[in-house]
């Protein structure tokens, strides 16, 4: 099935219920009047001291996973991932498909200094203003939903709005649309958004045809030490890690080992 037209679908739907809660023009408004984000492009531009940053992520279920963890705080595992050493920190906010909320992502950034990425599947320039409202310091922007046009507006919105963006890429077609919008932040998810199925190798093939001034981020499938030190041999110091930290007994000591510390 193809899942991630069935969240599309959903998104539309959920926009427009959105819209006649809180008009546009008044989102934009609020959005507009909110003072300047943490920098979550300054977090990743060059490696730590560990030779890597990890953006440690909050969610709670997955499409292709069910529940991961249906308990889940999500402050507590805010201030376990600083502890542990994240570099930022990224919150699913779909409630649908992975039973996140704009909740978990301002509870998540009350109880940390880090920046925060709302992780969701934007549509259009409501949701920008509106992840600016939940207080989101960056937003993920997935080429494959949107339109060149759409991707390069979205992009020139979200800097309007002190935004960082994250511009998710599967395929070289994915890459090209990003490099063209101006994209410089790249999150090369080894996950398929159709089957939801994962190939690591993904990220080290897609690493290769980044522009020179671009920052690679490896998205998905990434559970171990050693699948780290294998993506950092392509030239990669950027890793979104969600399910393998959230399924630890004790994250932060977790998050720690993939640091290698």
């Amino acid at each position: 099935m193809d899942i991630l037209k069935t969240i599309v679908e959903q998104k539309k739907q959920e926009v427009a219920a959105a819209r006649l809660h809180i008009p546009e023009s008044e989102i934009r408004r609020k959005a507009h009047g909110l003072s300047a984000p943490r920098s979550f492009f300054h977090a990743l531009e060059k490696p730590a001291q560990t030779g890597i940053n990890i953006i440690a992520e909050i969610k709670r279920a997955s499409p292709s996973k069910g529940w991961i963890r249906k308990e889940l705080d999500s402050r507590a595992y805010a201030v376990s991932y600083e502890r542990g050493g994240a570099a930022a920190i990224s919150v699913l906010t779909d409630g649908p498909n992975f039973n996140g909320s704009a909740e978990d992502l301002r509870e998540a950034r009350k109880a940390t200094s880090l920046p925060v990425l709302r992780k969701d599947f934007l549509i259009c320039s409501y949701q920008i203003y509106q992840s600016k409202v939940m207080e989101a310091d960056a937003v993920l922007l997935i080429a494959l939903i949107l339109s060149q046009g759409q991707l390069k507006e979205y992009l020139h919105l979200a800097g309007e709005l002190g935004l960082d963006a994250l511009v998710e890429v599967h395929t070289e077609a994915d890459l090209e649309k990003a490099t063209k919008a101006g994209a410089k932040l790249i999150g090369i998810n080894n996950r398929n958004l159709r089957s939801f199925k994962t190939d690591i190798r993904t990220a080290v093939r897609l690493k290769t045809l980044l522009e020179p001034h671009q920052i690679a981020v490896a998205e998905s499938g990434i559970k171990t030490r050693g699948d780290i030190l294998a993506l950092q041999k392509a030239g990669i110091w950027n890793f979104l890690i969600g399910e393998s930290l959230v399924r630890a007994e004790d994250p932060q000591t977790f998050l720690k080992q993939l640091l290698g510390r």
